[in-house]
């Protein structure tokens, strides 16, 4: 018997000991059925019905204790601690350090568990089918509708995916602003655990303990759960989603991420691995080392490349923010043609324009897998900015630089920009191009930006790029008053 084969089934009877030590009992048969959990969500009041300051009473709550997120996360720390990422031949490079997957260590412990941030490479058939949705931030009524619409596509029966061409990604930002992050978590861990190979989720800005201790998941936790909730095995479970899925087919490649570029990292040995499925650990980043290799990058703009030469630096990431943003889960695009390659925004982070892209995608490009286009989510807010307006004017999928940086254009009403902007529902995808989804809409974003729609991606990869297709479909989800 070969040590691969060895090593897998060592990994399979260890995590099966594991959850039935931890349940006492077969799993299966005490977790919630699909109609089960999709019923007790349904009673479940909106999130903007809470907009004032209210929460949901205790006795509304759709997992009356925290028991049942509890084995949930079990299963799922048996699963990717014996699983994939346990394989050393499936990472590029040096793998995590020896605590990556040791999850009695974690963020409220001594010593802490290391932040180890790492990518992922995805490679699909042609005529494969990449379901994409965006931010939840606690929105378990968009998120059922939309899971329920794909349940009628036929690509999803319960929490199995049905239609073996069908991929899913989930791309970051799962809570916080809303009052059912429990229950949003405890739905995508079903789905992953369900089918442990074909949904993948992605980490965001929020999936990070700084954010939920200051935007409402750990508040939410425990005003639900008391001492009951584990606030940090909740978040160690964070640690085992890559920052970024490099999606492909053939020598075709989508970078789907939460935030925007990183200079400081090139994917380009991880793109070139053989095989469907590889890893590669992020860090050190080289921002600083980068500028001064790539003399031409904002060459055209020395005001942004000042600023960049400003803003960059070398470092080993100790957490998203520190010492400065891990720009996969953080940073920003401009929304028109014209704007600046680079700038910083205090507030959030870095900001990148048309040209700079181009260029860094096609840096991370190898003769053998070229990176064409981004997809995320990230950039909302909960008043109509300019790309607020556009997200709902494009019906929830907004591809940046469309237009060119008309001030008289920049507030214009959605119904006035429907006209101007890609609005189809299949889309083809232009080389260099970036895409942001929308955020769900039973939301202060929703409610502040004034649409009721949530949006998912089809992504549809083909024999070459340029039959690529973007399509979208949505769901009304917010009931008009």
């Amino acid at each position: 018997m070969g040590w691969s084969v060895l090593r897998t089934l060592t990994w399979l009877v260890v995590g099966l000991s594991w959850l039935v030590s931890a349940w006492g009992q077969s799993p299966t048969n005490a977790w919630l059925t699909w109609s089960e959990w999709s019923k007790a969500c349904s009673a479940l009041p909106s999130n903007q019905a809470y907009l004032t300051g209210l929460r949901p009473s205790r006795e509304q709550l759709a997992l009356p204790n925290f028991r049942a997120l509890d084995e949930v996360l079990d299963a799922y720390f048996a699963m990717e601690t014996n699983g994939p990422l346990a394989r050393a031949d499936l990472w590029v490079g040096p793998g995590p350090g020896p605590t990556f997957l040791d999850v009695s260590r974690g963020w409220f412990t001594e010593p802490t568990v290391p932040f180890e941030p790492f990518a992922e490479k995805l490679v699909v058939p042609a005529g494969s089918l990449v379901l994409l949705q965006g931010d939840l931030h606690g929105d378990i009524h968009s998120l059922l509708s939309v899971l329920t619409r794909w349940q009628e596509r036929g690509w999803l029966e319960g929490f199995q995916l049905k239609s073996p061409e069908v991929q899913i990604v989930f791309l970051g930002d799962y809570t916080d602003r809303g009052r059912y992050g429990i229950e949003v978590i405890y739905t995508l861990l079903r789905l992953k655990l369900a089918n442990p190979e074909r949904v993948h989720l992605v980490r965001g800005n929020h999936e990070d303990l700084n954010l939920v201790a200051r935007y409402g998941f750990l508040a939410e936790g425990e005003f639900k759960y008391g001492r009951e909730f584990n606030a940090a095995k909740t978040i160690r479970a964070y640690d085992f989603l890559p920052v970024v899925l490099y999606a492909g087919s053939g020598t075709n490649f989508v970078q789907l991420c939460h935030g925007g570029m990183e200079p400081g990292y090139t994917p380009a040995a991880l793109l070139d691995a053989p095989g469907t499925r590889r890893y590669q650990r992020i860090g050190p980043l080289k921002q600083a080392t980068f500028l001064r290799d790539h003399p031409t990058w904002l060459q055209a703009e020395p005001d942004a490349r000042a600023e960049a030469r400003r803003q960059f630096t070398d470092f080993n990431p100790q957490a998203p923010t520190s010492p400065s943003v891990l720009g996969l889960m953080w940073n920003d695009f401009t929304v028109f043609q014209g704007e600046p390659g680079f700038a910083y925004n205090p507030e959030r982070a870095f900001v990148y324009g048309q040209p700079a892209v181009a260029y860094l995608l096609q840096r991370d490009s190898t003769p053998h897998a070229q990176l064409r286009a981004v997809i995320r989510g990230h950039q909302h807010s909960s008043v109509p900015n300019p790309l607020m307006r556009r997200l709902v004017a494009s019906r929830g999928l907004f591809r940046h630089w469309q237009e060119t940086n008309s001030s008289a254009a920049r507030l214009a009403e959605p119904t006035e920009l429907t006209n101007r902007l890609e609005t189809a529902t299949s889309r083809a995808i232009p080389e260099g191009s970036v895409w942001t989804l929308n955020v769900s809409p039973d939301s202060v974003y929703g409610a502040g930006c004034r649409f009721d729609f949530a949006t998912f991606g089809v992504l549809r990869p083909a024999a070459t790029f340029p039959e690529w297709r973007l399509d979208l479909e949505t769901v009304t989800v917010v009931e008009k008053k």
